[in-house]
C-alpha cells in the first residue's frame, strides 16, 4: 500500500493544468475502515500538505463527530479525493477536480484496502462518479435518502462554508441525519 500512495504521491499527469503545481494529498492503509472520497484539496490543504486541515475539515469533523486523533489514524480514515491537487479558484469557491484521477488511481487505491466498511462520498463529483446511475438524479436527492446506498456508500454534501446556503435551505440535515450518520461511523469505529 505504500508503494502506491508514494507512487500517487509523485504523480505529475496533469501538473500543466494546476497553478499550484502537482502535490497529490492521499492517505490510508490497507486496513482503513471508512474512506472519504471527496472532489480536491484546497489552497491551505495544498500549502499544508495535511489533509481536511480547514474549516471543510473542521466541519466534517463536527459531523462525523470525531477528534483530530480519530480523524487523523489512518486506520480509520483514508482520504481519497476525485482529484489529488489542487485545482485552482473559481468565481465560487475552487474549480472542479481534474478528470485524470479517479479513474487513473482509485481501481489501485482500493484494490489494497482490506477492510473498508464504508465510502463517504462528500459532494457532487464524488456522489455522480460513484452513484451515475442512481434514480436520485441530484446530490440532495441522495443525501435526503442516504439509506439506499448503505452500507458500501454515505452520500454527503460538501462541508465548505461555500456551501452554508445549502444547510440554510435544508435544515433537516443537520438536525436530523447528522445524528443517525454519527451513529453510523461510532459503531464503525
Amino acid at each position: 500500500m505504500q508503494d502506491l500512495l508514494n507512487e500517487i504521491r509523485d504523480c505529475e499527469v496533469c501538473k500543466e493544468h494546476l497553478p499550484l503545481g502537482a502535490r497529490p494529498i492521499i492517505e490510508g492503509v490497507k486496513d482503513s475502515k471508512i474512506i472519504l472520497i471527496s472532489q480536491a484539496p484546497g489552497r491551505i490543504v495544498h500549502e499544508t500538505g495535511i489533509a481536511w486541515n480547514d474549516q471543510s475539515g473542521k466541519k466534517l469533523r463536527e459531523w462525523l463527530d470525531v477528534d483530530e486523533k480519530t480523524f487523523y489514524n489512518p486506520s480509520n480514515f483514508a482520504v481519497l479525493p476525485m482529484g489529488f491537487c489542487y485545482p485552482g479558484k473559481a468565481k465560487t469557491g475552487d474549480l472542479p477536480p481534474r478528470k485524470e484521477c479517479a479513474p487513473l488511481w482509485h481501481h489501485q487505491v482500493f484494490d489494497k484496502l482490506k477492510n473498508v466498511k464504508l465510502k463517504i462520498l462528500i459532494g457532487s463529483y464524488a456522489s455522480k462518479y460513484y452513484l451515475p446511475k442512481s434514480e436520485r438524479k441530484n446530490l440532495t436527492q441522495k443525501v435526503s435518502n442516504f439509506e439506499e446506498f448503505l452500507p458500501e456508500y454515505l452520500p454527503l454534501p460538501h462541508p465548505s462554508p461555500v456551501n452554508r446556503f445549502w444547510r440554510m435551505k435544508n435544515p433537516w440535515f443537520e438536525e436530523s441525519m447528522i445524528p443517525e450518520i454519527q451513529k453510523i461511523i461510532k459503531e464503525i469505529l
